[in-house]
């Protein structure tokens, strides 16, 4: 592993004809991105992968997908504070990067970036864009969240804009989120051509979603949180069988007997994210929950097809 924080220009341009065998850090945007200058010159594509960290093998089946692809990999770690609209949940954001870093290796990561947040931002001026999510910003995490997204788009495009990958790879636990990417891009001359893979969610062996944040799960909230799981399954299989509304209230009412604090459980279009009120098995559909248990806010969607 090497961190090239402090490396000078000339180390940081080296020929490694093509092999990369160790891990490097970045924590600077220009010798990041002198250093992927390299790479391209020697033709090989880079797939990138942001992070908040306390990473999970979650993050690491996105590195997988991009390794089995042939790229060279890039994985950000950084906690933006913009797309936190609660300050106490920002705070209590897991921290474990030097977990992450030797999970990264191990799993044969070839860049890591570790931004500050002056680095991320670095115009104080306050003239980060904003981009436009038409209703995605207004329903379910939209409306739970509010600026969520707005932070979102800001800090995946500046991190787009840094690393400049050719593909971007990312997890449909947060499926909403994939959906305001997908329209951040289409907002971005430069990332008319960006190739986005969606990856699907790796689950504990109960079917709890994996996320950084079940670290903070007490035991007994643990023992329940994969009811989560196991609403989307009962959603998912009576489809076409029992009316939605009434399996989302059986579902409303299970989480809230268990202790936990459902804010949706919702049915959508999985092309557009159009909101449901009944199933329509002619469409595509998918289910998406988001609960709090104690101070813990778990989401979690599920495919209906």
């Amino acid at each position: 592993m090497q961190n090239y924080e402090n490396i000078n220009l000339h180390r940081l341009l080296c020929d490694f004809n093509g092999i990369f065998s160790t891990m490097v850090i970045f924590k600077r945007v220009d010798d990041l991105r002198a250093y992927l200058l390299t790479i391209r010159e020697k033709g090989r594509s880079v797939g990138f992968i942001p992070t908040m960290g306390a990473l999970h093998r979650g993050h690491i089946s996105l590195l997988e997908e991009s390794r089995k692809k042939g790229d060279i990999t890039v994985v950000s770690i950084f906690v933006n504070p913009t797309q936190f609209n609660d300050k106490n949940d920002f705070d209590n954001y897991p921290s474990t990067i030097t977990e992450d870093k030797i999970m990264l290796e191990a799993a044969g990561a070839d860049i890591i970036f570790i931004p500050s947040v002056d680095e991320v931002y670095p115009d104080t001026s306050d003239k980060t864009p904003s981009y436009d999510f038409g209703y995605l910003d207004t329903i379910l995490e939209g409306a739970h969240r509010p600026g969520h997204f707005k932070g979102v788009g800001q800090v995946v495009a500046r991190l787009l804009e840094i690393v400049t990958p050719d593909k971007l790879y990312i997890g449909q636990k947060d499926f909403q989120q994939c959906m305001v990417i997908k329209k951040l891009a289409q907002q971005i001359p430069s990332l008319q051509n960006l190739d986005i893979t969606i990856c699907p969610t790796l689950r504990e062996d109960d079917g709890l979603a994996m996320s950084s944040r079940n670290r903070r799960l007490t035991i007994p909230q643990r023992a329940v949180a994969n009811l989560i799981y196991q609403c989307l399954i009962s959603i998912k299989t009576k489809a076409g069988v029992q009316k939605f509304s009434i399996v989302q209230k059986e579902c409303m009412d299970i989480l809230t007997d268990k202790g936990f604090r459902p804010e949706y459980v919702a049915l959508a279009d999985a092309n557009d994210l159009t909101l449901l009120d009944e199933y329509d098995t002619n469409r595509p559909m998918v289910a998406l929950i988001a609960a709090h248990i104690g101070d813990v806010r778990l989401i979690d969607n599920m495919l209906l097809q």
